[in-house]
């Protein structure tokens, strides 16, 4: 039965990493061309909404943004249940927890909702980080190495902003935070879901 945990939580994990990576694509292929958006220069949530005090809100790039990162955050969330049922880890229901729920409160409160949008999007961050990182503990192949790297990977940008800001804008930067997260989340997903076929193979 545990082998089914895993597999449905996989899935969401996989389902939500896909859905917040393809919405930002859309998105971004949906805004106009101005304001400039550039993935130097402007922040993931500027797609749903910019910083005040002059916020500025693009249609239907912020419908398609928000509604993602919503749909991840629910995703995430309902994945961390059945995770917890699968390995009755208790902190890593608690990271992912959060990441889910960073990841929500995201989508609910974009750019122009202050403090609510700065406080949520650095619950994202550092959550999904430290999964990515916690997860090694959960994976028994040599692809923990990886989501490792990754989370390290995500969690030494967020400390190293100031200086990576002028190579790589502020946009730039903030993808090599949120980008490694979602590429673990599909990772980890994938390797949840095949689980149980591969435990069927070797009995």
């Amino acid at each position: 039965m545990k082998g089914k945990y895993a597999t449905i939580s996989g899935f969401l994990f996989f389902l939500a990493g896909t859905i917040i990576l393809m919405g930002i694509i859309t998105a971004e292929s949906y805004y106009p061309d101005q304001p400039v958006y550039t993935t130097r220069n402007s922040m993931i949530s500027d797609l749903g909404s910019t910083m005040p005090p002059n916020s500025i809100i693009t249609q239907p790039s912020a419908t398609i943004f928000n509604w993602s990162m919503i749909l991840t955050g629910i995703l995430v969330l309902v994945g961390t249940y059945f995770l917890y049922r699968f390995s009755g880890d208790k902190l890593a229901a608690i990271l992912f927890g959060l990441l889910g729920l960073g990841a929500l409160g995201v989508g609910l409160f974009p750019g122009n909702v202050t403090p609510h949008h700065p406080i949520f999007a650095m619950l994202t961050f550092i959550s999904g980080g430290l999964a990515a990182i916690y997860s090694f503990r959960l994976i028994d192949s040599p692809f923990k190495f990886l989501t490792l790297l990754l989370g390290v990977c995500s969690l030494f940008f967020i400390s190293m902003y100031p200086m990576f800001e002028p190579l790589l804008g502020s946009g730039g930067v903030e993808r090599w935070v949120a980008y490694p997260i979602i590429l673990f989340m599909i990772g980890f997903g994938g390797y949840l879901n095949g689980l149980n076929t591969s435990k069927k193979s070797n009995n």
